[in-house]
Protein backbone atom coordinates (compact mmCIF):
# COMPACT_ATOMS: atom_id res chain seq x y z
CA UNK A 1 0.00 0.00 0.00
CA UNK A 2 1.84 3.17 -0.71
CA UNK A 3 2.09 5.71 1.74
CA UNK A 4 -0.26 8.94 0.54
CA UNK A 5 -3.47 7.54 0.60
CA UNK A 6 -2.74 5.72 3.53
CA UNK A 7 -1.85 9.42 5.70
CA UNK A 8 -4.82 10.43 3.86
CA UNK A 9 -6.76 8.05 5.75
CA UNK A 10 -5.46 8.06 8.66
CA UNK A 11 -4.34 11.35 9.74
CA UNK A 12 -6.28 13.02 12.52
CA UNK A 13 -7.74 15.20 10.43
CA UNK A 14 -8.95 13.04 8.33
CA UNK A 15 -10.32 9.73 10.19
CA UNK A 16 -10.71 6.98 12.76
CA UNK A 17 -12.66 3.89 12.56
CA UNK A 18 -13.79 0.82 13.95
CA UNK A 19 -15.79 -1.74 11.96
CA UNK A 20 -19.53 -2.99 12.59
CA UNK A 21 -22.62 -3.76 10.34
CA UNK A 22 -23.75 -7.30 10.09
CA UNK A 23 -23.99 -6.93 5.77
CA UNK A 24 -20.23 -6.25 5.77
CA UNK A 25 -17.22 -8.09 7.48
CA UNK A 26 -17.65 -6.66 10.96
CA UNK A 27 -15.48 -5.51 13.82
CA UNK A 28 -15.48 -4.86 17.18
CA UNK A 29 -13.68 -4.11 20.49
CA UNK A 30 -15.04 -5.46 23.86
CA UNK A 31 -12.79 -3.47 26.00
CA UNK A 32 -13.93 0.07 26.22
CA UNK A 33 -11.82 2.50 27.77
CA UNK A 34 -12.84 6.25 28.89
CA UNK A 35 -11.21 8.77 27.03
CA UNK A 36 -9.64 12.13 29.58
CA UNK A 37 -11.51 14.89 29.85
CA UNK A 38 -9.99 18.16 30.41
CA UNK A 39 -13.15 20.47 30.77
CA UNK A 40 -16.32 19.18 30.73
CA UNK A 41 -16.99 15.46 32.37
CA UNK A 42 -19.01 12.48 30.35
CA UNK A 43 -19.59 9.15 31.21
CA UNK A 44 -17.53 6.16 29.18
CA UNK A 45 -18.61 4.35 26.68
CA UNK A 46 -18.93 1.40 28.07
CA UNK A 47 -21.50 2.81 30.63
CA UNK A 48 -23.80 4.27 28.25
CA UNK A 49 -23.72 1.86 24.99
CA UNK A 50 -22.27 -1.50 26.11
CA UNK A 51 -21.25 -3.53 22.92
CA UNK A 52 -21.11 -7.45 22.76
CA UNK A 53 -19.25 -9.19 20.55
CA UNK A 54 -21.15 -12.26 20.36
CA UNK A 55 -22.23 -11.65 16.48
CA UNK A 56 -19.31 -9.41 15.61
CA UNK A 57 -16.22 -11.05 13.49
CA UNK A 58 -13.02 -11.12 14.35
CA UNK A 59 -10.56 -8.59 12.28
CA UNK A 60 -9.78 -9.24 8.79
CA UNK A 61 -6.18 -9.21 7.51
CA UNK A 62 -5.49 -6.26 6.17
CA UNK A 63 -7.04 -5.72 2.19
CA UNK A 64 -4.83 -6.67 -0.74
CA UNK A 65 -3.38 -3.54 -1.85
CA UNK A 66 -5.86 -2.25 -5.07
CA UNK A 67 -4.75 -1.61 -8.67
CA UNK A 68 -4.15 1.89 -9.31
CA UNK A 69 -7.18 3.21 -11.86
CA UNK A 70 -7.42 5.58 -14.85
CA UNK A 71 -10.45 7.61 -14.26
CA UNK A 72 -12.20 8.03 -17.49
CA UNK A 73 -11.95 11.45 -18.78
CA UNK A 74 -15.48 11.85 -19.28
CA UNK A 75 -16.34 11.18 -15.40
CA UNK A 76 -13.39 13.70 -15.09
CA UNK A 77 -15.27 15.96 -17.31
CA UNK A 78 -18.71 15.82 -15.80
CA UNK A 79 -17.17 16.32 -11.91
CA UNK A 80 -15.33 19.28 -12.85
CA UNK A 81 -17.73 21.02 -14.95
CA UNK A 82 -20.45 20.78 -12.17
CA UNK A 83 -23.31 23.02 -11.34
CA UNK A 84 -20.89 25.50 -9.89
CA UNK A 85 -19.05 25.90 -13.27
CA UNK A 86 -22.13 25.71 -15.00
CA UNK A 87 -23.41 28.91 -12.82
CA UNK A 88 -20.56 30.56 -13.18
CA UNK A 89 -20.44 30.51 -17.29
CA UNK A 90 -24.41 31.27 -17.42
CA UNK A 91 -23.77 34.52 -15.32
CA UNK A 92 -20.02 34.98 -16.84
CA UNK A 93 -21.04 34.78 -20.27
CA UNK A 94 -24.64 36.94 -20.22
CA UNK A 95 -22.50 39.71 -18.41
CA UNK A 96 -19.89 40.02 -20.88
CA UNK A 97 -22.76 39.51 -23.67
CA UNK A 98 -24.09 42.94 -22.05
CA UNK A 99 -20.42 44.71 -21.48
CA UNK A 100 -20.53 43.61 -25.72
CA UNK A 101 -23.37 45.27 -26.40
CA UNK A 102 -22.91 48.41 -24.35
CA UNK A 103 -18.89 49.06 -25.49
CA UNK A 104 -20.51 49.22 -29.12
CA UNK A 105 -23.41 51.26 -28.15
CA UNK A 106 -26.09 49.09 -28.93
CA UNK A 107 -27.64 49.07 -25.55
CA UNK A 108 -28.85 51.88 -23.72
CA UNK A 109 -29.91 51.10 -20.81
CA UNK A 110 -26.04 50.45 -20.06
CA UNK A 111 -24.84 53.92 -20.97
CA UNK A 112 -27.78 55.49 -18.67
CA UNK A 113 -27.57 53.49 -15.64
CA UNK A 114 -24.12 52.06 -15.54
CA UNK A 115 -23.69 51.93 -11.89
CA UNK A 116 -27.26 49.89 -11.65
CA UNK A 117 -25.34 46.98 -13.68
CA UNK A 118 -22.46 47.28 -11.62
CA UNK A 119 -24.22 47.30 -8.18
CA UNK A 120 -26.54 44.95 -9.27
CA UNK A 121 -24.25 42.31 -10.02
CA UNK A 122 -22.59 42.87 -6.44
CA UNK A 123 -26.11 42.99 -4.84
CA UNK A 124 -26.83 39.45 -6.02
CA UNK A 125 -23.08 38.21 -5.31
CA UNK A 126 -23.71 39.28 -2.08
CA UNK A 127 -27.49 37.76 -1.18
CA UNK A 128 -26.34 34.59 -2.29
CA UNK A 129 -23.81 34.13 0.93
CA UNK A 130 -26.55 35.75 2.91
CA UNK A 131 -27.10 33.17 6.01
CA UNK A 132 -30.73 34.14 5.70
CA UNK A 133 -31.24 33.83 2.14
CA UNK A 134 -29.32 30.26 1.89
CA UNK A 135 -31.61 28.97 5.33
CA UNK A 136 -34.81 30.05 3.58
CA UNK A 137 -33.61 28.41 0.14
CA UNK A 138 -33.38 25.39 1.70
CA UNK A 139 -36.31 25.40 4.24
CA UNK A 140 -38.51 26.05 1.09
CA UNK A 141 -37.17 23.39 -1.06
CA UNK A 142 -37.16 20.48 1.62
CA UNK A 143 -40.58 21.58 2.92
CA UNK A 144 -42.21 21.32 -0.58
CA UNK A 145 -40.35 18.88 -2.28
CA UNK A 146 -39.17 16.11 -0.36
CA UNK A 147 -39.86 13.00 -1.48
CA UNK A 148 -42.45 12.73 -3.52
CA UNK A 149 -40.85 14.31 -6.89
CA UNK A 150 -38.76 12.44 -8.68
CA UNK A 151 -35.09 11.69 -7.91
CA UNK A 152 -33.65 13.72 -11.14
CA UNK A 153 -35.36 16.67 -9.69
CA UNK A 154 -34.03 16.38 -6.10
CA UNK A 155 -30.50 15.60 -7.15
CA UNK A 156 -30.93 18.75 -9.32
CA UNK A 157 -32.15 20.44 -6.26
CA UNK A 158 -29.71 19.48 -4.17
CA UNK A 159 -26.87 20.57 -6.67
CA UNK A 160 -28.13 23.97 -6.83
CA UNK A 161 -28.25 24.97 -3.57
CA UNK A 162 -24.73 23.38 -3.20
CA UNK A 163 -23.04 25.39 -6.04
CA UNK A 164 -24.82 28.63 -5.32
CA UNK A 165 -20.67 29.79 -5.41
CA UNK A 166 -20.92 29.68 -9.12
CA UNK A 167 -23.08 32.98 -8.86
CA UNK A 168 -21.33 34.70 -5.97
CA UNK A 169 -18.11 34.48 -7.93
CA UNK A 170 -20.20 35.21 -11.50
CA UNK A 171 -21.65 37.97 -10.28
CA UNK A 172 -18.71 39.40 -8.77
CA UNK A 173 -16.67 39.40 -11.45
CA UNK A 174 -19.05 41.16 -13.76
CA UNK A 175 -19.88 43.44 -11.17
CA UNK A 176 -15.77 44.28 -11.31
CA UNK A 177 -16.34 44.85 -14.80
CA UNK A 178 -19.03 46.62 -15.21
CA UNK A 179 -17.65 49.47 -13.37
CA UNK A 180 -14.00 49.03 -15.05
CA UNK A 181 -15.93 49.83 -18.02
CA UNK A 182 -18.00 52.83 -15.93
CA UNK A 183 -14.42 54.08 -14.90
CA UNK A 184 -12.71 53.49 -18.04
CA UNK A 185 -15.65 55.79 -19.74
CA UNK A 186 -15.95 58.33 -17.15
CA UNK A 187 -12.18 59.35 -17.93
CA UNK A 188 -12.66 59.48 -21.82
CA UNK A 189 -14.93 62.05 -21.00
CA UNK A 190 -13.18 62.83 -17.74
CA UNK A 191 -13.99 66.83 -19.18
CA UNK A 192 -17.68 66.04 -18.03
CA UNK A 193 -17.02 64.61 -14.44
CA UNK A 194 -15.54 66.21 -11.41
CA UNK A 195 -11.98 65.05 -10.07
CA UNK A 196 -13.61 63.79 -6.88
CA UNK A 197 -15.77 61.22 -8.99
CA UNK A 198 -12.93 59.62 -10.85
CA UNK A 199 -10.90 59.39 -7.91
CA UNK A 200 -13.70 57.74 -6.02
CA UNK A 201 -14.20 55.23 -9.12
CA UNK A 202 -10.66 54.00 -9.04
CA UNK A 203 -10.65 53.54 -5.43
CA UNK A 204 -13.57 51.62 -5.85
CA UNK A 205 -12.96 49.53 -8.24
CA UNK A 206 -9.33 48.67 -6.84
CA UNK A 207 -10.87 47.77 -3.76
CA UNK A 208 -13.28 44.95 -5.60
CA UNK A 209 -10.37 43.82 -7.35
CA UNK A 210 -8.43 42.82 -4.08
CA UNK A 211 -11.31 41.37 -2.22
CA UNK A 212 -12.00 39.18 -5.25
CA UNK A 213 -8.53 38.13 -5.14
CA UNK A 214 -8.43 37.84 -1.63
CA UNK A 215 -11.13 34.71 -2.36
CA UNK A 216 -9.01 33.11 -4.72
CA UNK A 217 -9.43 29.41 -4.40
CA UNK A 218 -5.70 29.08 -3.83
CA UNK A 219 -5.87 31.59 -1.48
CA UNK A 220 -8.78 30.40 0.47
CA UNK A 221 -7.62 26.75 0.76
CA UNK A 222 -3.83 27.34 1.61
CA UNK A 223 -3.87 30.86 3.16
CA UNK A 224 -7.32 30.68 5.27
CA UNK A 225 -6.68 33.86 7.62
CA UNK A 226 -5.63 36.11 4.83
CA UNK A 227 -8.68 34.93 2.65
CA UNK A 228 -10.68 35.93 5.83
CA UNK A 229 -9.24 39.35 6.79
CA UNK A 230 -8.41 40.40 3.41
CA UNK A 231 -12.01 39.29 1.63
CA UNK A 232 -13.57 40.41 4.81
CA UNK A 233 -11.71 43.95 5.47
CA UNK A 234 -11.15 44.62 1.88
CA UNK A 235 -15.08 43.76 1.32
CA UNK A 236 -16.11 46.42 3.94
CA UNK A 237 -14.24 49.21 2.22
CA UNK A 238 -15.49 48.38 -1.47
CA UNK A 239 -19.12 48.54 0.23
CA UNK A 240 -18.43 52.16 1.88
CA UNK A 241 -16.60 53.27 -1.17
CA UNK A 242 -19.63 51.63 -3.28
CA UNK A 243 -21.66 54.21 -1.28
CA UNK A 244 -19.52 57.29 -1.81
CA UNK A 245 -18.98 56.40 -5.48
CA UNK A 246 -22.82 55.81 -5.73
CA UNK A 247 -24.04 59.18 -4.33
CA UNK A 248 -21.32 61.48 -5.79
CA UNK A 249 -22.02 59.84 -9.56
CA UNK A 250 -25.64 60.33 -9.34
CA UNK A 251 -25.13 63.77 -7.63
CA UNK A 252 -23.19 65.55 -10.03
CA UNK A 253 -24.79 67.28 -12.44
CA UNK A 254 -22.93 67.13 -15.86
CA UNK A 255 -25.10 70.05 -17.50
CA UNK A 256 -23.86 73.02 -15.08
CA UNK A 257 -20.71 70.52 -13.55
CA UNK A 258 -22.10 70.97 -9.76
CA UNK A 259 -23.42 68.93 -6.88
CA UNK A 260 -27.10 69.66 -7.07
CA UNK A 261 -28.72 66.88 -7.99
CA UNK A 262 -29.00 65.29 -4.38
CA UNK A 263 -31.63 64.03 -2.04
CA UNK A 264 -34.76 62.91 -3.92
CA UNK A 265 -32.92 62.46 -7.24
CA UNK A 266 -30.38 60.26 -5.58
CA UNK A 267 -32.88 57.78 -3.52
CA UNK A 268 -34.86 57.51 -6.76
CA UNK A 269 -31.59 56.24 -8.90
CA UNK A 270 -31.65 52.06 -9.02
CA UNK A 271 -28.02 52.01 -8.01
CA UNK A 272 -28.87 53.20 -5.16
CA UNK A 273 -31.43 51.07 -3.61
CA UNK A 274 -29.47 48.14 -4.88
CA UNK A 275 -26.38 49.57 -2.59
CA UNK A 276 -29.06 49.84 0.32
CA UNK A 277 -29.97 45.89 -0.52
CA UNK A 278 -26.35 44.85 -0.22
CA UNK A 279 -25.50 46.71 2.91
CA UNK A 280 -28.48 44.89 4.51
CA UNK A 281 -27.49 41.49 3.36
CA UNK A 282 -24.28 41.92 4.66
CA UNK A 283 -24.99 43.93 7.90
CA UNK A 284 -27.70 41.08 8.75
CA UNK A 285 -25.50 38.31 9.73
CA UNK A 286 -23.61 39.97 12.04
CA UNK A 287 -26.57 41.14 14.03
CA UNK A 288 -26.59 37.28 15.20
CA UNK A 289 -23.07 37.48 16.22
CA UNK A 290 -22.85 36.45 20.05
CA UNK A 291 -19.93 35.42 22.72
CA UNK A 292 -21.31 32.45 23.79
CA UNK A 293 -20.18 29.84 26.35
CA UNK A 294 -18.15 26.55 24.99
CA UNK A 295 -16.83 23.98 26.70
CA UNK A 296 -14.37 21.98 25.57
CA UNK A 297 -13.74 18.23 25.80
CA UNK A 298 -10.04 17.13 25.02
CA UNK A 299 -10.33 13.71 23.87
CA UNK A 300 -6.54 13.36 22.30
CA UNK A 301 -3.72 15.74 21.73
CA UNK A 302 -5.40 15.77 18.27
CA UNK A 303 -9.07 16.83 18.78
CA UNK A 304 -11.16 19.04 20.30
CA UNK A 305 -14.93 18.38 20.40
CA UNK A 306 -16.31 21.46 21.57
CA UNK A 307 -19.83 21.54 23.51
CA UNK A 308 -22.53 24.77 23.29
CA UNK A 309 -26.14 24.71 24.90
CA UNK A 310 -29.15 24.44 22.42
CA UNK A 311 -30.29 21.54 20.12
CA UNK A 312 -29.98 22.03 16.09
CA UNK A 313 -31.67 20.43 12.84
CA UNK A 314 -29.31 18.63 11.04
CA UNK A 315 -27.27 19.54 7.89
CA UNK A 316 -26.03 23.48 9.82
CA UNK A 317 -22.66 24.91 9.99
CA UNK A 318 -21.26 26.87 12.77
CA UNK A 319 -18.18 29.62 12.10
CA UNK A 320 -16.41 29.97 15.35
CA UNK A 321 -13.66 32.73 16.14
CA UNK A 322 -11.63 34.07 19.06
CA UNK A 323 -12.22 37.55 17.66
CA UNK A 324 -16.28 39.06 16.56
CA UNK A 325 -14.78 40.51 13.45
CA UNK A 326 -11.83 38.50 12.35
CA UNK A 327 -11.10 35.35 10.73
CA UNK A 328 -14.44 32.45 11.28
CA UNK A 329 -13.96 28.98 10.78
CA UNK A 330 -16.76 26.51 9.95
CA UNK A 331 -17.27 23.45 11.68
CA UNK A 332 -20.42 20.79 10.87
CA UNK A 333 -22.50 20.71 13.85
CA UNK A 334 -23.52 17.53 15.36
CA UNK A 335 -26.77 17.36 17.46
CA UNK A 336 -29.58 14.91 18.70
CA UNK A 337 -32.10 17.45 17.32
CA UNK A 338 -33.67 20.94 18.31
CA UNK A 339 -34.55 19.31 21.33
CA UNK A 340 -31.40 18.49 22.71
CA UNK A 341 -29.54 20.05 25.22
CA UNK A 342 -26.52 20.58 23.52
CA UNK A 343 -24.79 20.34 20.39
CA UNK A 344 -21.01 19.77 19.55
CA UNK A 345 -18.35 20.44 17.09
CA UNK A 346 -15.46 18.29 16.23
CA UNK A 347 -12.61 20.66 15.73
CA UNK A 348 -9.51 18.51 14.25
CA UNK A 349 -5.70 20.13 15.31
CA UNK A 350 -4.00 21.18 12.29
CA UNK A 351 -3.61 25.09 12.20
CA UNK A 352 -2.88 27.99 14.84
CA UNK A 353 -7.03 28.58 15.87
CA UNK A 354 -7.53 24.71 16.05
CA UNK A 355 -4.43 24.18 18.01
CA UNK A 356 -5.26 27.16 20.07
CA UNK A 357 -8.26 25.35 21.34
CA UNK A 358 -6.07 22.89 22.68
CA UNK A 359 -3.37 24.85 23.95
CA UNK A 360 -5.66 27.76 25.92
CA UNK A 361 -9.47 26.35 26.10
CA UNK A 362 -11.87 29.43 25.87
CA UNK A 363 -14.87 29.75 28.00
CA UNK A 364 -16.76 31.40 25.80
CA UNK A 365 -15.89 31.93 21.63
CA UNK A 366 -17.06 34.14 19.04
CA UNK A 367 -19.83 32.69 16.84
CA UNK A 368 -23.20 33.38 15.03
CA UNK A 369 -26.64 32.12 16.75
CA UNK A 370 -28.13 31.87 12.85
CA UNK A 371 -26.52 28.38 11.61
CA UNK A 372 -25.86 28.07 7.90
CA UNK A 373 -27.12 25.10 5.76
CA UNK A 374 -24.73 22.47 4.21
CA UNK A 375 -25.58 20.04 1.80
CA UNK A 376 -26.63 17.67 4.76
CA UNK A 377 -29.70 19.90 4.87
CA UNK A 378 -31.06 17.97 1.55
CA UNK A 379 -31.08 14.88 3.02
CA UNK A 380 -34.86 15.19 3.98
CA UNK A 381 -35.38 14.98 0.47
CA UNK A 382 -34.62 11.37 -0.02
CA UNK A 383 -36.39 8.43 1.03
CA UNK A 384 -32.98 6.49 2.30
CA UNK A 385 -29.40 7.77 2.04
CA UNK A 386 -25.74 6.90 2.83
CA UNK A 387 -23.21 9.45 4.65
CA UNK A 388 -19.82 8.38 4.24
CA UNK A 389 -17.05 10.21 5.93
CA UNK A 390 -13.16 10.23 7.02
CA UNK A 391 -12.00 11.84 10.43
CA UNK A 392 -12.92 15.19 11.35
CA UNK A 393 -15.91 14.71 8.67
CA UNK A 394 -17.46 13.39 11.10
CA UNK A 395 -19.08 16.75 12.52
CA UNK A 396 -21.16 17.40 9.31
CA UNK A 397 -22.41 13.99 8.58
CA UNK A 398 -23.29 13.04 12.10
CA UNK A 399 -26.43 14.11 13.06
CA UNK A 400 -27.86 13.50 10.14
CA UNK A 401 -27.54 9.95 10.63
CA UNK A 402 -28.75 10.29 14.30
CA UNK A 403 -31.74 12.33 13.57
CA UNK A 404 -32.92 10.23 10.50
CA UNK A 405 -33.23 6.06 11.05
CA UNK A 406 -33.18 6.05 6.82
CA UNK A 407 -29.57 6.86 6.95
CA UNK A 408 -26.56 4.79 6.92
CA UNK A 409 -23.31 5.75 8.47
CA UNK A 410 -19.83 5.12 6.85
CA UNK A 411 -16.66 6.70 8.87
CA UNK A 412 -13.47 5.29 7.78
CA UNK A 413 -10.31 6.39 9.78
CA UNK A 414 -7.80 5.56 12.59
CA UNK A 415 -8.39 4.53 16.33
CA UNK A 416 -11.95 6.36 16.47
CA UNK A 417 -12.53 6.47 20.49
CA UNK A 418 -9.26 6.93 21.83
CA UNK A 419 -8.89 10.09 19.28
CA UNK A 420 -12.58 11.59 19.04
CA UNK A 421 -13.62 10.23 22.96
CA UNK A 422 -16.88 8.71 24.76
CA UNK A 423 -19.16 11.94 23.64
CA UNK A 424 -18.62 11.06 20.10
CA UNK A 425 -18.44 7.80 20.13
CA UNK A 426 -21.48 7.40 22.85
CA UNK A 427 -23.78 9.68 20.17
CA UNK A 428 -22.98 6.98 17.17
CA UNK A 429 -24.03 3.81 19.61
CA UNK A 430 -26.41 5.21 21.58
CA UNK A 431 -28.39 6.67 18.15
CA UNK A 432 -27.37 4.51 15.35
CA UNK A 433 -27.68 0.76 14.89
CA UNK A 434 -25.30 -1.72 14.07
CA UNK A 435 -28.03 -2.40 10.97
CA UNK A 436 -27.12 0.83 9.89
CA UNK A 437 -23.60 1.70 10.71
CA UNK A 438 -20.30 0.88 9.71
CA UNK A 439 -16.84 2.05 11.44
CA UNK A 440 -13.30 0.87 9.87
CA UNK A 441 -10.65 1.14 11.74
CA UNK A 442 -7.54 1.81 9.55
CA UNK A 443 -5.31 1.10 12.57
CA UNK A 444 -6.75 -2.26 13.44
CA UNK A 445 -7.07 -3.20 9.77
CA UNK A 446 -4.22 -2.57 9.05
CA UNK A 447 -4.69 -0.11 6.16
CA UNK A 448 -7.57 1.62 4.73
CA UNK A 449 -10.82 -0.19 3.31
CA UNK A 450 -11.55 -0.89 -0.53
CA UNK A 451 -13.94 1.87 -0.44
CA UNK A 452 -16.06 1.84 -3.13
CA UNK A 453 -16.47 -1.89 -2.70
CA UNK A 454 -17.58 -1.66 0.67
CA UNK A 455 -19.83 1.79 -0.31
CA UNK A 456 -21.14 0.01 -3.89
CA UNK A 457 -22.49 -3.01 -1.44
CA UNK A 458 -24.09 -1.02 1.05
CA UNK A 459 -25.62 1.21 -1.90
CA UNK A 460 -27.40 -1.81 -2.94
CA UNK A 461 -28.18 -3.47 0.69
CA UNK A 462 -29.54 -0.09 1.97
CA UNK A 463 -31.64 0.82 -1.22
CA UNK A 464 -29.96 4.34 -0.98
CA UNK A 465 -30.83 7.08 -3.37
CA UNK A 466 -27.59 9.13 -2.56
CA UNK A 467 -24.58 9.42 -1.27
CA UNK A 468 -23.04 12.58 0.29
CA UNK A 469 -19.19 12.46 1.26
CA UNK A 470 -17.21 14.58 3.58
CA UNK A 471 -13.54 13.71 3.27
CA UNK A 472 -9.89 15.40 2.46
CA UNK A 473 -9.53 16.41 -1.24
CA UNK A 474 -7.61 12.96 -1.76
CA UNK A 475 -10.79 10.57 -0.38
CA UNK A 476 -13.54 12.98 -1.92
CA UNK A 477 -11.91 12.83 -5.18
CA UNK A 478 -11.63 8.99 -4.97
CA UNK A 479 -14.92 8.58 -3.85
CA UNK A 480 -16.61 10.90 -5.96
CA UNK A 481 -15.24 9.52 -9.15
CA UNK A 482 -15.99 5.83 -8.33
CA UNK A 483 -19.57 6.72 -7.69
CA UNK A 484 -20.17 8.82 -10.86
CA UNK A 485 -17.93 6.00 -12.97
CA UNK A 486 -20.78 3.53 -10.94
CA UNK A 487 -23.38 5.65 -12.18
CA UNK A 488 -24.50 6.15 -8.31
CA UNK A 489 -25.76 9.67 -7.39
CA UNK A 490 -23.17 11.25 -4.89
CA UNK A 491 -22.07 14.90 -3.92
CA UNK A 492 -18.29 15.53 -2.35
CA UNK A 493 -17.03 17.97 -0.53
CA UNK A 494 -17.30 21.22 -1.99
CA UNK A 495 -14.03 23.67 -2.29
CA UNK A 496 -14.94 27.12 -3.47
CA UNK A 497 -13.77 27.14 -7.01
Amino acid sequence: MSTKPVLAYNDAEKGTLDARSPQIADLARNDKKAADIDVFPVQSLKKDAPVTPSDVAKPPPAPAKPAKQSVPKWVLWIIWYNSYRRFFTVVFTVNFIGIGFAIAGKWPYAAQYPGALVVGNLNVAVLVRNEIFGRCLYLFVNTFFAKWTPLWFRLGCTSTLQHLGGIHSGCAISGVAWIVLMVVHQFKTKYMFNDSILAFGVITAVMLFVTICAGLPWVRNTHHNVFERNHRFFGWTSLCMTWVYTIVTNAYNTADGKFDHVGEHVVRQQAFWYTVGMSTFIVLPWICTRHAKVDIELPSPKVAVLRFERGMQQGLLARISRSAVKEYHAFGIISEGTHAKYHYLICGVQGDFTKSLVNDPPRRIWTRELKFAGVSNTSTLYKRGIRICTGTGLGAALSTCIQSPYWYLIWIGSDQEKTFGPTISGLIHRHIGPERLLLWDSKIRGGRPPTMKILKEVYEYWQAEVVFITSNYVGNFEIQHGCKEAGIPAFGTLWDF
